[in-house]
This record gives structure tokens, C-alpha cells and sequence, in this order.
């Protein structure tokens, strides 16, 4: 498609078009700075749209019928050659590019994270039954553990903080049954005397 003059609509000169920004019509005469694709230079023979996906093969994620060529690299998402944007090394869908805008790093979702409510669990259940005189210091350790990791993100799915309570009510059972238990020691040595 020939690129039009803004003052009398004649055709401007592609040889121009592909070594500067300015061309000259060569009706008028007048000046016309024009910025194109370089799809404008490329054979006609050259393939326009991307592979009609087959049944079995990944497909786009925003053209279902669209052969996908590579996956976003922050969110995994397919995309076809029309979609896929190279960003710092990677391959981007237009979402996360998107999404990007304006912010100082690049998106990273992830795909994993630690558990501290569970582990607030685990440690004093597991020391109760394998060892319980650890108890006297896992315990403690758990409800300080429990209320420092208490805003800290839950799993990707769960939404509570139930392991984090029940974690602080087995704690604190067991430095009560511990402190009880240091106190009648100490009153029985007492009376011993």
C-alpha cells in the first residue's frame, strides 16, 4: 500500500520512504516527514499472520487459533509471534508488559513460598512427641516465631491464619504445663527442707 502525500494525496516515493524520515512528492513538490513499519519493505511473499494451531499444539492465550511460539517467562501464559514481546532478554505476554508500566522491576510471580504458619505447627507437635523435653524451648521460640511471621504472606492459596492460632495455643499449653510443672518441682524442694 503506497504511502499517500498530506498536501495532494499522490503516492510518495518508497525509495526515499527506506533510507530517511522526510520524502518529496514528486507531484507537488512539498517536504513529508513519514515514519513506517518495516513490514511496508518486506516481500509480498512474506507470511503476515501467525500458523493456524493444530489440535495437540499450544495455543495462544489471547488468539486461541493461533499457533503459540514461545511462553511468557513471568506468568507462563502461551503466545503467538504477534503477542510475544522481548523485554529485557525474556518473552512477555502483553499483560505482563502491561502490567509492568511504570514500576522499577520486573514482574516475577511466584510459583512457590515458605510456610511459617506450618512450620509454627509442626515444631511444637513434633518436639511434644518425638522429644518432649525440648519442649521447654520450642515452645517459646514458636510464639515468638508465630507473632513474627504472622503478617507475612500465607501460601498462594490459603487465606488464614488457623495454623498460626492453633500453633500459639499448643505454645502456649505447653509453657504453661512447663511453667506448672517448675513450680510444683520447686515447691516440693521447698517443703523438702
Amino acid at each position: 500500500m503506497p504511502v499517500p502525500c498530506a498536501r495532494c494525496d499522490a503516492p510518495l516515493p518508497v525509495w526515499e520512504l527506506a533510507t530517511a524520515d522526510v520524502a518529496a512528492c514528486t507531484s507537488c513538490g512539498s517536504r513529508n516527514t513519514v515514519r513506517v513499519f518495516p513490514a511496508l519493505f518486506a516481500p509480498p511473499g512474506a507470511p503476515a499472520l501467525p500458523e493456524v494451531a493444530l489440535d495437540g499444539e499450544a495455543a495462544c492465550f489471547d488468539h486461541p487459533a493461533r499457533r503459540a511460539v514461545a511462553a511468557c517467562q513471568q506468568c507462563g501464559r502461551f503466545v503467538c509471534p504477534l503477542c510475544s514481546v522481548e523485554f529485557a532478554g525474556q518473552v512477555w505476554c502483553p499483560s505482563c508488559v502491561a502490567a509492568g508500566i511504570g514500576q522499577s522491576k520486573a514482574i516475577v510471580l511466584e510459583p512457590s513460598r515458605i510456610l511459617y504458619d506450618s512450620i509454627a505447627l509442626t515444631v511444637p507437635l513434633v518436639s511434644l512427641v518425638a522429644m518432649w523435653p525440648l519442649t521447654v524451648i520450642t515452645a517459646p521460640a514458636t510464639l515468638v516465631f508465630s507473632v513474627m511471621k504472622w503478617n507475612r504472606p500465607l501460601s498462594l492459596v490459603r487465606k488464614s491464619h488457623w495454623r498460626f492460632v492453633v500453633a500459639i495455643l499448643v505454645s502456649l499449653a505447653i509453657t504453661a504445663a512447663w511453667v506448672w510443672l517448675l513450680a510444683y518441682w520447686w515447691q516440693r524442694q521447698r517443703m523438702g527442707r
